[in-house]
């Protein structure tokens, strides 16, 4: 699944964590301040950045943008001199190009959420005021509509590249599973693994995969927002005053959801496994019954079948209150950031303009918090092809 497109899985994930944690280490621990000995003027970092696209062409982000480039050059140096992988201008190259948009993409995200606080608080303003000038409207909107236009510009970019990569992942699967197919074409349902399974594991990667680390760099990014966002927001509801509020409230409620859903789905991995080879023995059957007499007797398939539907009546029921618990979890979690505003909003100390970007931040450090609760259903059926393909790949 992984050595076919990487070039040793072990140990290229783990020097891939370490690079990244050299990397972002070195930055913080003063690499920021080091374009001044490419040009830079000194005072490149104090100056305060503008809202709106405009931010991403300024000297800091530039910086960030060729720091990016000489940590990847040497991460990608270093693999082709160790192990010519046939696979690693796409794995390697592929791989840093998807968590650059994701970062970037971030990014995007951080400069809508700056934009919500001046915009609301005007709107609170002419409203306060009985009106105002129309054209900072049209301004400020402007600005929203520009962001959101490079936002959704560098998405269908990541997108496009993101399922070209996956497919290259799938090519390499198959390759060598077809170069090994005199070894494994006995295994129960070899062709369905080679063909769907290979399909399916590559697909769900592209979901998970990109969603989780855009799920690490978004809580990376607003966390500390949220903790600033905090001070405005000193008591909850039912606790009282509490330091650093909204973040104790997100990561409480995050993992509370979290539990339960793990907990209530706990079976889901085994029977949709199960489920898999019921119907990859019962589509053999009829498969065979194709060429041969010999094979799908009626009786032969009623029985096959009857281990089909006993199997789907199980995966039914428990999908039933599993889907039952994780709808009342969101329906709750739509109102849960408001409710916490509450004691803040009922004292007066809150703006419009505040509360919406307390809200924008709160929903997306909360999204990625809950990672594992919106991609719940995704996982499991992951986990059952990755058993399948284990299975598949213990016979070499």
């Amino acid at each position: 699944m992984f050595k076919s497109f990487f070039p040793s899985p072990v140990l290229f994930f783990f020097s891939i964590f370490a690079w990244i944690s050299c990397g972002t280490a070195l930055w913080y621990l003063g690499g920021k301040d080091w374009g001044v000995f490419i040009g830079f003027p000194k005072s490149y970092t104090e100056q305060t950045l503008p809202i709106g696209v405009s931010k991403f062409i300024s000297l800091s982000y530039i910086w960030v943008y060729i720091w990016f480039s000489i940590f990847f050059s040497i991460f990608f140096i270093f693999w082709k001199i160790k192990e010519n992988h046939k696979w690693q201008s796409w794995s390697i190259c592929g791989s840093a190009f998807i968590l650059f948009n994701i970062w970037f993409s971030v990014q995007v995200s951080i400069s809508i959420n700056e934009w919500y606080g001046p915009f609301w608080n005007l709107i609170q303003k002419m409203l306060s005021n009985k009106g105002g000038e129309i054209y900072e409207l049209y301004q400020g909107i402007s600005i929203f509509l520009y962001i959101a236009m490079v936002a959704v510009t560098v998405n269908v970019i990541n997108s496009f590249f993101v399922s070209h990569y996956i497919f290259r992942w799938r090519t390499a699967m198959t390759e060598y599973y077809t170069e090994n197919w005199n070894h494994l074409r006995s295994v129960e349902g070899a062709s369905q693994r080679v063909q769907e399974d290979t399909m399916r594991f590559a697909t769900i990667m592209e979901d998970l995969g990109v969603t989780l680390v855009k799920s690490l760099m978004t809580l990376i990014a607003f966390l500390p927002l949220l903790i600033e966002l905090s001070k405005s927001v000193p008591s909850l509801p039912l606790i009282g005053e509490i330091s650093h509020s909204l973040v104790w409230a997100t990561v409480s409620w995050s993992i509370f959801g979290t539990v339960l859903l793990m907990l209530t789905g706990i079976k889901l991995p085994g029977l949709e496994f199960k489920n898999q080879k019921v119907e990859a023995a019962y589509r053999k059957e009829l498969v065979y019954g194709e060429d041969s007499e010999s094979y799908a007797k009626p009786l032969t398939l009623a029985e096959l079948f009857s281990r089909l539907r006993f199997n789907y009546f199980k995966l039914y029921f428990h999908y039933a209150y599993f889907n039952l618990v994780s709808s009342w979890y969101i329906q709750l979690d739509i109102i849960f950031n408001l409710i916490i505003l509450f004691p803040a909003i009922a004292a007066g100390t809150m703006t419009l303009g505040l509360i919406n970007q307390i809200r924008n931040v709160f929903d997306k450090v909360t999204t990625a918090f809950q990672y594992l609760i919106n991609s719940w259903k995704t996982i499991i059926e992951l986990l059952s092809i990755r058993k399948r393909l284990k299975e598949f790949e213990s016979i070499l």
